[in-house]
């Protein structure tokens, strides 16, 4: 009688509503497979009923949550999101010793995902981490995210150009794995609402032009993103026909005032204008294939919107360094920059420039290769002792 192999225990963690959305393809993935053991760790943004208490939307997602870690998340100030991470460092020690998994996996680069690695570390835990060698000069993500490549076992990258630069961190090459980013998984597998139940669904009427727009504090700038996002409602009160959807503002560092002044500026926009804190991944996908434009600073319009063949008007320098497709326009966050450039995301000759294959960050078969990975990944007692892949330097000039 021969023995069946023990599951893996792979524990996901998840921090926020846009990352947990990129993630839900892997997890089913992960569920159905009959050699893992899914846990699923839930904390920062997802239990903050400022940010809409999205755990809930995660259950009835049909997913089982293992362990849920309160990081107090109850401000935006640089000091209350330092303050978060450390009291979220002390309940994920506790949640990870009680799971015991054999993987955790993390993706990106946010501060909740800085406590989670933070904390697999110390506890000798193999970490697998998703969307690692990527730049975005504008925010302390940036910093997050070659760190917690530099804690992992296991680099799951977008695109070829992100697998050189893990290895310009100087990680075994054999321990990373080109896998495309997961969130165009969503965009080829969904069923899009209609523009009928998206109307009913959020409360407005689409117009001819529809602007999906998403704007997050720039971390890395001193001062405070009141300028920006009034650059961005002025250049926006341009286009009193357009309707628009605005998306929430992820918890970071001065989020507070993004979301006061959107605020305003919708409720001076009845049936034309609406702010929804969490779409969640099907009203956003949806209502990105509806859009004329994708407008804002989030990674979404450079990586899903070209899936999408939605223009992108890429605002400021939160998203700096990252690969762009021919689909997204750049500009400054000023008023008269914006405009300019949301008039030339609806012109239609700038479609007609667009090449057939847009898409710089895979082809949206992701979860099967993730899978794949976390099942091949060496667990032995030895993958934990990493040591440092020098690159080979070129042979000195002779002139």
């Amino acid at each position: 009688m021969s023995l069946q192999p023990e599951k893996r225990r792979v524990c996901v963690a998840t921090g926020s509503r846009a990352e947990y959305g990129l993630l839900v393809p892997t997890l089913e993935a992960l569920r159905d497979a009959g050699d893992f053991d899914l846990q699923l760790l839930v904390t920062g943004a997802h239990l903050s009923p400022i940010y809409g208490n999205t755990i809930e939307a995660i259950e009835a997602d049909g997913f089982v949550v293992d362990a849920a870690v309160d990081m107090g998340l109850a401000a935006s100030t640089p000091v209350a999101i330092t303050k978060s991470v450390g009291l979220g460092m002390i309940g994920i020690a506790d949640a990870l010793q009680a799971l015991k998994p054999d993987i955790i996996v993390i993706l990106g680069d946010r501060y909740e995902m800085l406590a989670v690695g933070s904390a697999a570390l110390f506890q000798r835990i193999p970490i697998a981490h998703i969307h690692g060698g990527e730049v975005t000069a504008g925010a302390f993500d940036e910093a997050i995210r070659h760190s917690l490549t530099k804690m992992a076992h296991l680099h799951l990258v977008a695109a070829d150009q992100f697998a050189a630069r893990v290895r310009q961190l100087g990680e075994n090459p054999d321990t990373i794995k080109v896998v495309g980013a997961p969130g165009l998984e969503n965009l080829r597998r969904m069923e899009p609402l209609s523009r009928q139940e998206l109307e009913a669904d959020l409360g407005i009427t689409l117009s001819e032009t529809t602007f999906l727009i998403t704007f997050h504090p720039v971390t890395l700038e001193k001062r405070t993103p009141r300028d920006s996002i009034d650059a961005l409602l002025d250049a926006l009160s341009a286009f009193p026909d357009a309707s628009m959807i605005f998306t929430g503002a992820n918890a970071d560092t001065r989020s507070d005032v993004i979301h006061d002044r959107v605020s305003q500026f919708v409720n001076g926009r009845k049936n034309k204008a609406v702010l929804v804190s969490n779409l969640g991944q099907k009203r956003y996908l949806s209502a990105m294939k509806l859009a004329s434009a994708v407008v804002g600073n989030s990674s979404s319009g450079i990586i899903e919107a070209p899936f999408a063949r939605a223009p992108t008007v890429n605002i400021g320098q939160r998203q700096a360094g990252r690969p762009q497709a021919e689909s997204i326009i750049d500009c400054v966050d000023e008023s008269q920059a914006i405009e300019k450039a949301l008039r030339k995301a609806l012109d239609p000759a700038f479609r007609q420039e667009w090449p057939e294959q847009l898409s710089l960050f895979g082809d949206g078969y992701t979860a099967d290769r993730i899978v794949a990975a976390l099942r091949e990944m060496d667990l032995s007692e030895g993958s934990l002792l990493k040591r440092f892949f020098d690159i080979d330097t070129p042979t000195a000039s002779t002139k």
